[in-house]
């Protein structure tokens, strides 16, 4: 035996330390990227009277409300991209559910439940009929989703009649019910909007769903290795068509929102959605190659960019300047990915 023989070192209480920390930043760098982009926020932003406009109640609400959309989106793509795939047919699926809010509605006199009801069946029928596409028939998610984008926006456009649908609301024909405008309003004092509740409650139930329940365990073993997975009784095909019809319920839902919020459907609605969608998961640590990420990731890579578009347009910053940084911040955080130690 001598010294030149292969030993064993172990590693110092620095090494320990310092491989613990790097292996938290990793873990929660999106929280940490809201953290600093949020004191960056406040820092450049703009005060009139003295008071920072960033942080004022209003201009928060209005940060939350209109990350609500992408947010509920964004969660339904994680659960695709944590199984490999990608689905870019979710903005056109959200304008398809908006016409859809909208006609039932207004022109064909439909009632709020009935309504909502059948757009969000569309959207899930729709999402799991790609599921089948790719799981059973073996096309690439990212080709069977781009022709789903082409036929969503299709059918938006034919059941509009090529135009938006404005929603007025009362009990007259083309009129809708009072009952889906509360969608669109405040609730605690008028601090809150409703589309920010659906958007917690969307995240919360997801967040408990890949905690505790037995399919997000075959969810994470499909994303990590769809073969290995498959000869251990997972059953990979059932899996993938469930995540395809989870994000098509979702964008629909996203839809519901959109039109509630703008006070109309239109077939124009959602066109690059599914790339700021994409973004936020990105952004939120989730691995483009699957098996890999979390819903509060995504919550909190949808926060930023929310905040990052608001301080930028509070700052009126040129909108093609504005790509520009988002873009910087989407290609960091796919960076951040590459460099992430394997756990």
């Amino acid at each position: 035996m001598t010294d030149l023989q292969d030993k064993t070192v172990a590693a110092t209480p620095v090494e320990k330390s310092a491989g613990g920390v790097v292996a938290t930043l990793f873990r929660f760098q999106s929280v940490f990227g809201l953290l600093a982009v949020f004191i960056a926020a406040i820092i450049f932003s703009p005060r009139k009277d003295g008071e920072i406009l960033f942080i004022s109640a209003d201009n928060l609400a209005n940060v939350v409300r209109a990350v609500s959309e992408i947010g509920i989106i964004a969660i339904g793509m994680t659960f695709v991209i944590l199984i490999g795939g990608i689905d870019l047919s979710v903005g056109a699926v959200l304008g398809l559910a908006a016409v859809g809010s909208a006609v039932l509605m207004v022109e064909n006199d439909w009632g709020f439940l009935p309504a909502v009801l059948l757009v969000l069946a569309i959207g899930l029928v729709f999402g799991a009929l790609q599921g089948v596409a790719t799981a059973m028939i073996g096309i690439q998610s990212f080709i069977v989703t781009l022709a789903g984008l082409q036929i969503a926006r299709g059918l938006a456009r034919i059941w509009s009649g090529g135009q938006g649908v404005a929603i007025a609301y009362g009990d007259g024909p083309n009129e809708a019910p009072e009952s889906f405008a509360i969608l669109g309003e405040r609730t605690f004092g008028g601090l809150v909007p409703i589309p920010v509740l659906i958007f917690a409650v969307v995240a919360i139930a997801a967040v408990v769903f890949l905690r505790v329940s037995a399919f997000s365990r075959h969810l994470y073993a499909v994303g990590g290795n769809e073969k290995a997975a498959r000869l251990s009784g997972v059953p990979v095909v059932r899996v993938k068509i469930a995540v395809f019809a989870i994000c098509g319920l979702l964008a629909s839902l996203a839809g519901i929102v959109h039109a509630v919020q703008l006070n109309q459907g239109s077939p124009n609605d959602g066109i690059g959605y599914e790339l700021d969608a994409i973004a936020a998961v990105v952004i939120g640590g989730t691995s483009l190659a699957g098996g890999r990420g979390s819903v509060a990731g995504t919550v909190a890579g949808a926060l930023l960019l929310g905040v990052l578009n608001n301080i930028l347009a509070l700052n009126n910053i040129d909108s093609n300047i504005q790509l520009l940084i988002k873009g910087l911040v989407i290609v960091a955080a796919a960076a951040l990915q590459r460099l992430r130690p394997a756990s």
